[in-house]
């Protein structure tokens, strides 16, 4: 199994991040859009290693499909080949509050952005004329000075990260993969997300081997207690973050933990964030997140997961792995199920 790691996304930082996790074994490295640019980083990543890129995700919103498509296609070209696109969508409140944009409903918007980017690659390879209309975008104009023309490597492949199963069926139905959110259960991904991945792949006519399935772990890897208690209590601190959001209930709700999510919720308006920690219990960290130790880490990631993906993003939430935790967690995972 492939194994993508989450690149630090400090521009000073980058290059030299970057070829640590490759000196670990990683195959690739992915950015998320939080504290830093989601594209920059990845270009220090691409002209210092060999590694395989991911945006995981951008945040499609605020973007017009132009933007998206030149930093995606510019990143391939100079990657020789290594970059995907991965777009996500957000919650209201930061889409109107902190990026200053409109929202629209996400399943149809994101879903759309990815058919415009798709669009606009098409008519920079010459394969047909720019001419999209959408209910969001609208994308009719491409002067021959305006493009690039033909990607050497092709344009890259475009994800789409989702949790629900609507946000699910949609990016089986027009994107080039999905992108699995980490905060999620065996339980929820086999009852909800494997069936909206079935009936979106049967609406777009294609089969389960032309669409990638790349889930995300939060990984709480340890060699021995102490380092274990510290990955578990970074853990928790996401899954208390991801859990006092409404749209992420259903995970909770599927597993009968659905009613610590209030708390949670007006915990976070508080800005007390201790506090919601301590609502997490170990049982679930174990459910959400991967505990143990890396080679306990990588049985538990192939028995979730190897059915359906080849690949996977593990992230290591407010804790620092040693990097013996993370080249033995590769290891493992590259050597497949024994």
């Amino acid at each position: 199994m492939k194994v993508h790691l989450q690149l630090d996304g400090s521009l000073p930082r980058a290059a030299d991040h970057a070829g640590e996790l490759a000196a670990l074994g990683a195959d690739g490295a992915f950015t998320f859009e939080g504290p830093h640019d989601v594209f920059l980083p990845l270009v220090s990543a691409a002209g210092s290693t060999s590694l395989e890129l991911m945006t995981n995700v951008a945040i499609a919103g605020p973007r017009s499909p132009i933007h998206l498509a030149h930093a995606a296609y510019d990143l391939q070209a100079y990657s020789e080949g290594r970059f995907r696109l991965g777009l996500g969508t957000q919650i209201k409140a930061h889409i109107e509050k902190r990026y200053g944009a409109t929202w629209h409903p996400p399943a149809e918007f994101l879903g759309e952005t990815v058919r415009a980017v798709q669009a606009v690659f098409a008519a920079w390879e010459g394969r047909q004329p720019l001419a999209f209309r959408g209910q969001f975008h609208t994308h009719t104009l491409m002067p021959p000075n305006f493009s690039p023309g033909p990607n050497p490597f092709g344009p890259p492949p475009v994800l789409m990260g989702a949790l629900g199963p609507i946000m699910t069926r949609t990016a089986a139905e027009v994107a080039d993969g999905l992108l699995v959110m980490p905060f999620n259960t065996v339980r929820h991904f086999t009852d909800r997300t494997l069936p909206a991945v079935a009936e979106g792949l049967r609406r777009s006519g294609r089969t389960a081997a032309e669409f990638p399935i790349i889930p995300q772990a939060m990984v709480a890897v340890g060699r021995d207690d102490q380092e274990l208690r510290a990955a578990v209590d970074g853990v928790a601190f996401l899954i208390a973050f991801y859990g006092s959001t409404p749209a992420y209930r259903p995970v909770l709700d599927a597993e009968g933990w659905g009613e610590v999510h209030p708390e949670l919720n007006r915990l976070s308006k508080n800005g007390d964030f201790v506090a919601m920690r301590a609502l997490i219990t170990d049982e679930m960290v174990e459910r959400i997140g991967v505990v143990g130790s890396p080679t306990e880490c990588a049985a538990e990631i192939v028995r979730r997961f190897g059915a359906h993906a080849d690949e996977v993003c593990c992230y290591f939430p407010a804790y620092q792995p040693a990097p013996e935790a993370v080249s033995g967690l590769l290891g493992a995972l590259h050597a497949g199920p024994r």
